[in-house]
């Protein structure tokens, strides 16, 4: 795909005997899994919407291109994305995730804790994966202690919490 996208999905398991899939749903605009809707794996392989049903906490998805379990299975946690330009604007303060992987995050007090590298979804909140050389420090994208992003300037400045950059950061 030519252009940026937005994480709508994740497959999480595979659902039956005819290609069913388990889906945890990563966005607030519905129709993206009502019939004809097609989705993009994000190796660009686009998946057409079948049908969609809501089960225990997640949408059962059939996709037409999916027509075994073993097919389905394949598609154990793969990301569902669209293209940005199929999506609504987004809210102040709101951000997509190719608009933050690669910025630079650092603690109020200027450490840098390295690059953003992942942005992953859990059902509780966000947490952004920053890498510097072998270290990651996962940030919990939470308002308490996210204090800003600049997209354009490529700049994530969080809180130092206890505990968010390992023992060092602790009073003594």
């Amino acid at each position: 795909m030519s252009e940026p996208t937005v994480v709508v999905g994740q497959i999480t398991r595979a659902h039956g005997v005819r290609g069913e899939v388990a889906v945890l749903v990563l966005s607030e605009v519905p129709e993206r899994f009502a019939r004809g809707a097609v989705l993009h794996l994000e190796d660009g392989r686009a998946l057409t919407v079948e049908s969609s049903r809501a089960h225990r906490g997640h949408l059962l998805v059939k996709f037409r291109e999916v027509t075994d379990r073993t097919a389905a299975e394949a598609l154990r946690s793969r990301m569902l994305v669209v293209p940005e330009s199929a999506s609504p604007k987004l809210p102040e303060g709101s951000w997509w995730d190719h608009q933050l992987v690669g910025c630079e995050v650092v603690t109020e007090s200027g450490r840098p804790l390295g690059e953003l590298r992942e942005v992953i979804h859990t059902p509780a909140n966000d947490v952004w994966s920053a890498v510097a050389g072998e270290t990651e420090t996962l940030v919990p994208a939470l308002r308490d202690v996210v204090v800003s992003v600049d997209v354009a300037a490529r700049r994530i400045v969080v809180r130092e919490v206890p505990g968010l950059t390992g023992p060092d950061d602790e009073e003594p």
